[in-house]
């Protein structure tokens, strides 16, 4: 079964040059005199993907938790992409992105963080951002909450060969945070074991961050589970963003 966070890929940084102004020694010097001039090299401008990585929490800023980027492993990773992902009820598709460290909607740029205590019987706490362009952070969050409300019987994600049937969804009591937000947690049986997942998602102007928490060692031993969102975590990123 793989259950793990996606890597988000970086974007390039561009920088943005101008060109030097400059007047003529003949009569046209009068009439740009008054005109401002280019500066020589424009101020180096930030990608969405350097702007994330400016906003994401690290473990400076949460004590006693290791914040790191996921593993890389193709093995261990559900999709890379939400064009690899297929759900068996259309409408649930933000769900099994929320829960598989994918960018809701469509974004611009997204990461991926995951924090955990040093301990391997507790959850992991995957931290995902992401930026959008005018109006699209707001529809996502739109759609996600539309999906929350509809697939209170649950749904199936597939990915790559693999699937991750969900048993049912419910809404929960979000902390209110940001433009907006909401919570969700959902169940799903391994091995004929139940676990439960909670997750909740925070919009600041256009930006997104999901948190999804994860009980890995618990579903991969048979024992049941509910991994709640750490508050100092979540607390944490939030500040950063607000």
């Amino acid at each position: 079964m793989k259950r793990t966070a996606l890597v988000a890929s970086a974007l390039s940084l561009a920088a943005l040059t101008g060109l030097t102004g400059c007047g003529s020694g003949d009569d046209t010097a009068t009439d740009t005199a008054d005109k401002p001039k280019a500066s020589a090299s424009q101020a180096k401008q930030v990608s969405p993907a350097e702007g994330l990585t400016k906003l994401v929490v690290t473990k400076t800023d949460v004590d006693g938790y290791e914040v790191e980027k996921p593993t890389a492993d193709e093995n261990l990773t559900f999709a890379k992409s939400q064009d690899e992902v297929t759900v068996d009820r259309a409408v649930c598709a933000p769900l099994a992105y929320a829960m598989n460290q994918l960018p809701l909607g469509d974004s611009q740029a997204d990461l991926t963080r995951v924090a955990s205590k040093n301990n391997l019987t507790t959850a992991y706490t995957y931290i995902t951002l992401a930026t959008y362009t005018d109006g699209k952070a707001e529809s996502a969050m739109a759609d996600l909450s539309k999906a929350v409300s509809s697939c209170g019987s649950g749904f199936t994600a597939k990915a790559n060969g693999n699937s991750s049937p969900y048993d049912s969804v419910t809404a929960e009591t979000a902390d209110k945070a940001g433009d907006e937000s909401l919570a969700f947690k959902s169940t799903m049986t391994f091995r004929g074991v139940t676990h439960t997942l909670h997750s909740a998602a925070v919009r600041y102007d256009d930006v997104i961050a999901v948190y999804f928490s994860v009980n890995g060692s618990a579903i991969a031993e048979s024992r049941p589970s509910d991994a709640k969102l750490p508050t100092a975590v979540v607390e944490a990123q939030n500040s950063k963003l607000g």
